[in-house]
């Protein structure tokens, strides 16, 4: 039996994980949940799921579910906590295995490093925790023994991918990306797009904040970042190719050339359930993948002329691990202005890429603790706001 918690349950990955917990109720029991204020929600998970503690946000969410449960539910369940607390009461409670961190931004830094040094192992379907504290995530891990498993689609094709390979048969990586909305769009078309068409992805559905980051390719490029430290590779390692069907998740190529790549159906309970499942395998309810009804498999190499947030994620990630943080910080600042109609989908490479030159221009160095990742990002975030008012009271 896997014992697991759920960082962001009310998110659509905490309610992927959800599902996979009820396909293998026999094999999955859920002790902790933790959501950020959709009381509803989580009202439900915990009447379904009954688990033995929960997060919210803020008291007044906690003292809201608390209120809505069935005596029942209410009755198994031994703690509710808010804020923070909650997040790491959840992540290290004693009878948890497996914590899935599903939440959004950096909410769940301080719970991913209260986890391992617990012993849990880790779920990671946040690209934020690597991007801003990789390094010192896979230290304490390595320092704890804990395991880092990816759900991402793509890393999780990688994992798939290298399992039982020695470091020395593999050459490179190779993420997939679909392209987003924009990847036939002429660049002029570019200053036009809306938040609308922004959200329209092809493939996925996936959180505002995601959706914009795969129309930019900024989401293939915190990928980047993220495999560099799931994998203990160099950038050079990593490359991306654009694969708009998405049925081809990730590859990896070994030294005498052959490639071995991870196909299936867009699905993000796959990924998941082979987390909570390692090193076993489960079977599973959803159809697999018919190759005979797939369209013709298409591969290109971005553009990252159009698309310069790839470029600037590499530039990051070669250029040390302050860079990658405030590249983070931008992108969240530049997306969310970008979605309030502040800035033009052009602007949001433009406030990134200031952000990097000021981490170049201050000397900033490697970030040794936490606190240095946060002093990091809220110097950045500063900055990016302020480029952000700039380009909005110009238009």
């Amino acid at each position: 039996m896997k014992h697991i918690a759920i960082l962001g349950s009310t998110g659509s990955i905490g309610g992927s994980a959800l599902s996979v917990a009820c396909a293998h109720p026999d094999r999955i029991e859920v002790v902790g949940l933790a959501a950020g204020r959709n009381v509803a929600r989580l009202v439900e998970q915990v009447e379904r799921h009954r688990p033995r503690v929960i997060a919210m946000a803020d008291e007044d969410g906690v003292a809201a579910v608390r209120s809505r449960l069935s005596d029942t539910a209410a009755a198994g369940l031994a703690r509710a906590v808010a804020g923070e607390d909650g997040l790491r009461a959840v992540a290290t409670h004693p009878d948890v295995d497996i914590v899935l961190c599903a939440t959004t931004g950096t909410t769940a830094l301080d719970a991913v490093f209260a986890a391992i040094d617990a012993g849990k192992t880790i779920a990671l379907a946040n690209k934020e925790v690597l991007v801003m504290a990789g390094g010192l995530v896979m230290e304490a891990a390595r320092r704890k023994g804990v395991a880092v498993l990816p759900v991402d689609s793509e890393h999780h094709a990688i994992h798939q991918c290298l399992h039982g390979r020695s470091d020395r048969e593999v050459k490179r990586l190779i993420l997939t990306a679909s392209g987003g909305p924009f990847r036939e769009w002429d660049a002029e078309r570019l200053p036009g797009v809306t938040p609308a068409d922004a959200l329209a992805h092809p493939t996925w559905r996936m959180g505002r904040k995601i959706t914009v980051d795969s129309a930019t390719l900024m989401n293939k490029g915190l990928e980047v970042i993220e495999a560099r430290w799931l994998f203990d590779v160099t950038a050079d390692q990593i490359d991306v190719v654009v694969h708009p069907q998405s049925v081809v998740h990730s590859l990896v190529e070994l030294v005498d050339g052959s490639q071995i790549a991870q196909l299936g159906v867009t699905d993000m309970r796959l990924p998941i359930q082979y987390a909570f499942s390692y090193p076993e395998r489960w079977e599973t309810e959803l159809p697999p993948l018919d190759l005979t009804e797939c369209v013709p498999l298409e591969f290109g190499r971005p553009d990252t002329v159009r698309f310069p947030c790839l470029a600037l994620a590499y530039r990051a990630l070669r250029g040390g691990p302050a860079l990658p943080v405030a590249l983070n910080a931008a992108n969240e600042v530049a997306v969310e202005a970008f979605l309030d109609g502040a800035i033009p989908f052009t602007s949001i490479p433009l406030i990134i890429a200031a952000a990097l030159d000021d981490v170049e221009a201050r000397g900033v160095g490697a970030p040794a603790t936490l606190d240095d990742v946060r002093a990091v990002d809220a110097a950045a975030r500063e900055l990016s706001r302020t480029h952000a008012g700039e380009v909005q009271s110009k238009q």
